[in-house]
Formats: C-alpha cells, structure tokens, sequence
C-alpha cells in the first residue's frame, strides 16, 4: 500500500504512523510560522448547496479572523476521508475538527438522536433557539458527548427541515397504510424503529447510490431531506413527496474535548467566533432562503406531487413513536433522555 496522508489518517494517528516509519518524527510536521494548525474534513460535496454554505462559511471564518497564529487546513468533499471515516479520525486524533450530519452517528452518539426523534423534530424545527449555542438542550448535549470526550462546537442554528418519504411514480405513497411491504431507503435509525410497525423493508443505502435504487426499483421510496433529493437530482425518479415529518438532522462541527481544552485562548475565541457565526446562519439559510426559494420550485416543477398526511395518519404515526422514545431512552439513560425530550418540546 502507498504511504498518502490518507492511508495514514485511516490507518493510524500522525503520532503513530510517523514513529513507525520515521523514528517519532511526524510525517506531516506542523508549520514552524504557525502556532496552532487544525485539520477539518466533512464529506459533504458542493451539489449539496445549502449544507456546504456552512462549512464553507465557518471555515472562511477562521481563516480571516484566526490571525498569523491560526492555519487552517481543511478538506472538504470527502478527499480526505469518507463519510464512515471521520468519527474514527477525530477519536484518534488524526484530525482536530469535523462536520458530520447527526444522522449518520446516533448508533455511535446515541444523544444526537434527539435531533431526529419522530414526534420531536416537528417542535424543534418549529422552535430553532431551542437548540440555540446557550440553550439547556445544547449544553444536555454537550454533557453527554463529553463522556466520549467529544464536544459538539455549534449545532448549526437548530435542525433542517424534516426528512419526508419520497416515493417512485411506480409506487406511490400517500398514506401510512400505502407503506406497507414497501422498500424504502432509510439512513437514521429513528426512522427505521418508527417504520417498523408497517411492515416496511429498510434498506441502508448512501445518498449517492439512491439515485440507481429508485431508478432500478430498487427501493420504492426514500426517507430523505429535500438537500438530498435536489443535490442528488432524485427528483427526476420521484412521483410523490408523503410530507410526514418523520426524522430530521443537523450538520454539526465537532472536536475532541480533550483538544479543546488544550487549545490557546487566540484559536480557541477564533473558534467561538466560527461556531457563532454557524449558528447564525447554517439552518436559517438552509430553511429560510435556499429550499424556500430554490428547491421546492425546482422539485415541484418537475412534477413531484406534495401529500399532506391526514389528521388521522399524524395521530397514528404520532402514536407509535412513542415505542421509538422509549427505545432511545434505553440507549441514553432513562433521566437523560426524558430531559432531552422536555427540552425539545419546549416543556422543560
């Protein structure tokens, strides 16, 4: 195998690779001007206009207000690592920051599933402070990821809006009934818990192949956020958009805590100072400016047809979430996760 940077950030930490090869020196020795490098990765690509508008713009922010002290050293678009990839780095200290979709890592961070808790995210997307930078949920958040030494920097503002079910013109869904036997592509696993009593067949698929699925049939739908559907042009293979709100994510900036605390107080209020300007802009502008006024025109002008469920489908489904809340509380502990849940619905 090659030596590239990144086999080594696969394989190993800086650390460990570079006293293998080279008797403790590192391979990729920090700049001697700078005081402070960070490495950052997400995989997100720019097809996905509106969640690449964030770390593109939190890392703009560090370079022009990190000062001489402060290089920044970021790899977007999966270059440097994949999707799967990043959460194992950050742990081994082989990158100092990411951006990952909360999602993708609740089996791993079982409290960003609060993020995307069917029942939850309706009030969440409704109600974006409660996620705000000094928000009791946030700071519940941050307690519990720092058992795993993680700390997440910003949760962007409050969460997207919710991911619907999107459905082939060869297999329409308009209804939780029309759900059953389906083959449904799904990424959370709240989603996943909250289909289950219908009888569904989850199938784990990346965005990038989902395209094809529905193309060859196959899968019939898709639990997906409108990103993914205008990024991945999954619009040309859809007839219906069921909008259910049933799971829902952010894009979040995380460090290990650890790092963190080590950081000097210039890099660390540059840091601050990016998180906050995430915050104030990744979701807003994500749900306000560009799905509003670019996606939604494009998606429905191609002729997917928009389904409101019923008052009697959103009490079923809202029924049957509970099994999903119960399950997750197991995961996070009991205290902890009817906290979170209070918190989100704005009843605590």
């Amino acid at each position: 195998m090659p030596i590239t940077r990144r086999n080594l950030l696969k394989y190993g930490t800086f650390a460990t690779a570079g006293a293998t090869l080279f008797g403790g020196h590192s391979l990729f020795a920090r700049p001697t001007m700078a005081a402070t490098t960070l490495t950052g990765v997400t995989y997100i690509t720019p097809s996905y206009e509106a969640l690449s508008y964030g770390s593109n713009g939190f890392v703009d922010y560090l370079e022009q207000n990190g000062g001489e002290a402060l290089t920044v050293d970021f790899y977007p678009s999966g270059q440097l690592l994949k999707a799967d990839e990043q959460l194992p780095a950050l742990r081994a200290g082989s990158i100092d920051f990411m951006f990952h979709t909360t999602s993708y890592i609740t089996r791993s961070l079982p409290i960003l599933g609060i993020t995307g808790l069917p029942g939850v995210v309706g009030e969440l997307y409704r109600n974006p402070e409660r996620l705000a930078q000094d928000s009791p949920l946030f700071q519940l958040i941050n307690e519990e990821l720092a058992k795993d030494n993680l700390y997440m920097l910003s949760s962007g503002g409050g969460i997207l809006e919710p991911e619907y079910i999107w459905s082939t013109r060869a297999s329409p869904i308009t209804s939780l009934e029309a759900l059953r036997g389906k083959k449904i592509r799904i990424v959370g696993f709240e989603a996943t818990k909250a289909l289950e009593p219908y009888a569904i067949a989850a199938v784990r698929i990346p965005s990038s192949e989902t395209y094809l699925a529905l193309q060859r049939g196959t899968v019939d739908a898709a639990v997906a956020n409108i990103s993914t559907v205008y990024g991945r042009s999954l619009f040309e293979q859809l007839g219906t958009c069921y909008e259910l709100p049933m799971t829902a994510f952010t894009v979040a900036p995380f460090m290990l805590r650890s790092r963190w605390d080590a950081l000097d107080d210039g890099t660390r209020q540059a840091l601050q100072g990016a998180s906050q300007w995430y915050s104030d802009n990744f979701a807003s502008y994500c749900n306000d400016v560009v799905y509003p006024d670019k996606y939604w025109p494009a998606i429905k002008e191609a002729g997917v047809k928009v389904v409101e469920p019923s008052k009697e489908d959103l009490a079923a489904f809202n029924e049957s979430t509970q099994g999903v809340w119960n399950d997750w509380k197991e995961q996070v502990g009991q205290d902890v996760g009817e906290r979170a849940i209070a918190l989100a619905l704005g009843q605590a």
